[in-house]
């Protein structure tokens, strides 16, 4: 049989609430074979931000990154969130380790242009910046690597990116390695046609269909960089990906 690797990636509400994350953590902790772990926590930033006085903006649903910001993402996504995570993951026995971008080199960015939107501190990844050889590594020591979406540029500077890139970045190359299923995972039960409508789960969305759902206003926010992230894996190897429930990790 040939082996995957599930690359899983779990945001939204679920992060942020204990008891359906420690559900989550056990359904993952239970895939059998290589699997990495990638998480957000915008939610927890964005209340932590709040209590600082900081503000936060967002554009196309994507955090802009100042220099205040980049302390807090960094503070929630590579420590408390993160750690918070794997001492989970280890209770449920699964041998994880906690990492940030810029840990052993593993994932770099660049930051994006200011033109014609300044992100601030946000770092944008091309394949050739994940170094596949470093997962592999861990992988070979049975090891399970939970990555935050906390990068740098090589020269010393911290950059906050998208999870979802961050999802599709390692995919991507982890799919140098052996065949990948990259999982995004959240609240909800798919991509929905109706927000308010768990029901109306889009059971698949093509390049020509995503253009129109966004055209009409159906898909937005959050949810347009994990549709772009999707395409841009399945179109550098990765074998499949799916968006579905937190909950329902196991099935399908």
């Amino acid at each position: 049989m040939i082996r995957t690797i599930k690359v899983v990636k779990i945001g939204g509400n679920v992060v942020n609430n204990h008891s359906v994350l420690s559900a989550f953590l056990k359904d993952f902790a239970a895939i059998p074979g290589p699997k990495i772990l990638v998480h957000g926590g915008g939610r927890e930033a964005t209340r932590l931000s709040a209590a600082l006085g900081i503000e936060t903006r967002m554009i196309d649903g994507r955090r802009v990154t100042d220099a205040e910001t980049l302390d807090v993402v960094t503070m929630v996504y590579a420590g408390l969130v993160n750690k918070r995570i794997v001492a989970m993951l280890q209770a449920d026995g699964c041998d994880a380790i906690g990492l940030a971008g810029c840990d052993a080199g593993i994932i770099k960015a660049r930051r994006r242009p200011a033109s014609p939107v300044d992100y601030g501190f946000v770092g944008d990844i091309s394949l050739d910046d994940v170094n596949e050889n470093e997962i592999a590594g861990l992988l070979s020591r049975d090891l399970t690597p939970v990555f935050c979406a906390i990068t740098h540029d090589g020269n010393g500077q911290l950059l906050n990116c998208n999870a979802d890139t961050i999802a599709s970045s390692v995919a991507c190359a982890a799919a140098r390695i052996m065949p990948v299923e990259l999982v995004y995972c959240f609240e909800k039960p798919g991509v929905l046609s109706d927000a308010v409508d768990e029901s109306s789960v889009i059971a698949e969305i093509t390049p020509a269909s995503y253009a129109a759902f966004r055209n009409d206003g159906v898909i937005t926010d959050g949810m347009i960089p994990k549709i772009d992230n999707a395409f841009a894996a399945i179109g550098l190897g990765v074998k499949s990906v799916t968006i579905k429930s937190s909950a329902d990790l196991l099935n399908g």
